[in-house]
């Protein structure tokens, strides 16, 4: 579902860009309309609306649409886990070594130092 809103988007988007970059602006005869004579009004009635202008509204809805659509979705995804039957490592309680003692020296060697005595 996700894939083909997605493709209808693409094309509604690169269709829109088209229509519009056809159509003729509202200002194109905007130096006409300051005493050339023309007979369209700068901010009048734009007559009956043209095939263009319809496609546009329709495809503008569309993309709004699938727009707000593929907005719901991306935000609304189910927080599932791709690894959810592997089990979490086992943790091992650390073992404390064995404070050292003078049995395995030899007899000439020094102490060993406990912990928290320094050498003075």
């Amino acid at each position: 579902m996700g894939t083909v809103l997605i493709i209808i988007h693409v094309i509604v988007s690169v269709a829109l860009i088209m229509i519009v970059l056809l159509q003729t602006g509202k200002g194109a005869d905007m130096g006409a309309a300051f005493g050339g004579g023309s007979s369209q009004t700068l901010f009048g009635s734009s007559g009956a609306s043209t095939f263009l202008t319809k496609a546009t509204t329709c495809a503008a809805v569309i993309f709004m649409l699938t727009s707000l659509t593929l907005a719901y979705k991306g935000g609304h995804r189910a927080s599932e886990s791709i690894i959810k039957d592997a089990k979490p490592p086992i943790e091992q309680p650390v073992v404390p070594e064995p404070a050292p003692d003078n049995r395995d020296k030899p007899e000439g060697a020094p102490p060993a130092e406990q912990p928290g005595e320094s050498k003075k």
